[in-house]
């Protein structure tokens, strides 16, 4: 074991650069709260402008269909409490939490014996995790599963997300604290000493007003993620893996008191923590800036300017490890240890890997988080500037608004691309995607720029991207009325409403495989699968069905 148990805090703060990366891989949703989840007729379809979707007599496929949908949110529920967890812990070594370990452990080993104390812990740790888990739950019945889902696009929301946890992180870096009105936490904790478990509650409860300046940023932060997801109990998972990882300590430590004898002493470390932290939160504010950019086609924000800002927020981290700057609640560092060091490492390893992206480099390990390539302005890889792919026909249906993806030359209009697929005599593959969707970008730089699923969908497919968050406003002609008196007003709303009215699903990306004649489908629709042989196998399966009944 190393002097000073150093290797502990290596681990807890290595365990802080990756908190809230799980959250970025969870299953996309679009909001659906202003469109009617009905089939399409085809009299539907002249009357009021819809596209008509893929039919199919099959049912075994229309089960598969379903099945998709109803399994595509809880998806997203691992990852979510993943990232849960790991805020939890993150928030043990804050300064407001880290020092009240010892101190809350000798109160249950000094005021109980026993079992008692080991009772006692373990009342504490789940009255934590109830009252985290409440909050979750409050955000949900508050808000409902459709606004829920509308966060995952809605402007003002992401934008106001990306203010917030830039004053998140303003907090960590000392600026100021966000903390909670005195009066609550003295009346909570006036009934912190009482007999039974009332008390016991109410230091759980204390704890969690007293350390709100630490604690407040993550859950902050966490909250904002999983609203966005659309998962219904999104916010309630993500409470309960921060919670489990904030009580387990407590619990453990009361049932061993021995342990704490191996935990490193309070110290400046633990605001190295919160500074560490608060440049994490500022990078993982720009995801939400970018998602409101790509949404409304403002063109402000594009990959080059993200990557910058994120050379600069962890070129800054690693020389913050260093000691090269220091914050106001910062002690003078006389000497590095290994574990910052190390992390330094990492750091500036991590900065150099993302500048090869400012001249088009994919960055598949990040590129989930990243911009989507076709907001490159300069690409070594296809010649100075970028330009729409060779071949790319520029008169195709909202070709102004969306740049294909690099590679593909894909149709934005379903219709469009079904009477073109006719003409070729080729099968259809769709693509619901999304500006904000990460799992699309990241299958879009991970998996099709295989060579195999590059030919097959190059080749073998007609392919039509159909973005259900674009909030371009359809032309007065196009926009249409459901039989409820609510209105489709953007091209999102008509992709999103063909995809949850056809298909039973609201994640993205899905991915259809029609017959442009018969509409029918040609194998069940699937989401992500980062797995290329299986995405492979996949298009094939599709393209050997058309191929038998043609």
């Amino acid at each position: 074991m190393f002097a000073n148990n150093t290797w502990l805090k290596a681990l807890l703060m290595i365990l802080i650069l990756f908190t809230g990366a799980a959250a970025g891989h969870a299953q996309d949703t679009v909001s659906t709260e202003d469109i009617e989840f009905t089939p399409i007729t085809d009299s539907a379809a002249t009357e009021q402008v819809a596209p008509v979707a893929a039919k199919t007599d099959s049912v075994a496929i229309k089960h598969a269909v379903i099945t998709n949908a109803q399994e595509a949110s809880p998806q997203t529920l691992p990852a979510i409490f993943i990232a849960g967890l790991l805020g939890g812990f993150a928030a043990v070594l804050m300064p407001c939490i880290f020092p009240m370990l010892p101190m809350t452990v000798s109160f249950f080993t000094k005021s109980s014996k026993g079992k008692g104390a080991v009772g006692k812990a373990i009342v504490y740790g789940l009255s934590i995790i109830g009252l985290y888990v409440s909050l979750g739950l409050l955000i949900t019945l508050v808000f409902g599963a459709d606004a829920l889902n509308d966060l995952a696009t809605n402007g003002i929301f992401n934008f106001f997300f990306f203010l917030l946890l830039v004053v998140f992180a303003a907090s960590f870096f000392g600026a100021f604290e966000i903390a909670l009105p005195s009066g609550w936490v003295n009346k909570v904790g006036s009934r912190a000493g009482g007999k039974g478990l009332g008390g016991i509650f109410f230091m759980a409860a204390t704890l969690a007003l007293v350390s709100f300046s630490c604690t407040g940023p993550i859950i902050g932060t966490l909250l904002a993620q999983t609203a966005t997801t659309g998962a219904l109990m999104g916010p309630a998972v993500g409470m309960f893996g921060f919670s489990l990882a904030l009580a387990l300590p407590f619990t453990l430590f009361a049932m061993f008191p021995s342990w704490m004898n191996s935990l490193p002493k309070s110290g400046s470390w633990l605001n190295s923590v919160k500074v560490t932290l608060g440049f994490l939160e500022l990078a993982f504010a720009l995801k939400f800036l970018s998602n409101v950019d790509l949404a409304y086609h403002w063109k402000w924000f594009d990959r080059e300017i993200f990557l910058s800002l994120w050379i600069v927020i962890f070129g800054l981290l690693g020389l913050y490890l260093l000691g090269k700057i220091r914050f106001n609640h910062d002690s003078p560092l006389t000497h590095i240890s290994i574990p910052r060091l190390f992390l330094a490492i990492i750091c500036f390893s991590f900065t150099m890997y993302l500048v090869p992206g400012l001249w088009g480099a994919p960055l598949k390990s990040v590129s989930a988080f990243l911009p989507p390539m076709s907001t490159q302005d300069f690409d070594l890889s296809s010649g100075v500037g970028h330009e729409k792919q060779p071949g790319t026909n520029a008169t195709r249906k909202y070709a102004d608004l969306f740049e294909a993806p690099k590679g593909f030359q894909p149709f934005f209009d379903y219709d469009e691309g079904i009477a073109y697929a006719q003409h070729a005599g080729k099968p259809v593959m769709i693509d619901f995607t999304g500006h904000a969707c990460v799992n699309c970008r990241k299958m879009e730089a991970n998996v099709w720029p295989d060579a195999g699923v590059n030919k097959l969908i190059n080749d073998d497919y007609v392919l039509i991207q159909l973005y259900v968050d674009d909030k371009t406003t359809l032309p007065d002609a196009e926009q249409y009325t459901t039989s409820d008196g609510r209105r489709i007003k953007t091209i999102g709303n008509k992709w999103s409403n063909l995809q949850t009215s056809e298909f039973k699903a609201n994640s993205q990306p899905f991915y259809v495989l029609l017959d442009p004649k018969t509409k029918q489908l040609l194998t069940p629709p699937q989401g992500a699968d980062y797995d290329v042989e299986n995405y492979k196998e996949f298009l094939k399966k599709g393209l050997d069905s058309y191929n038998t009944t043609n």
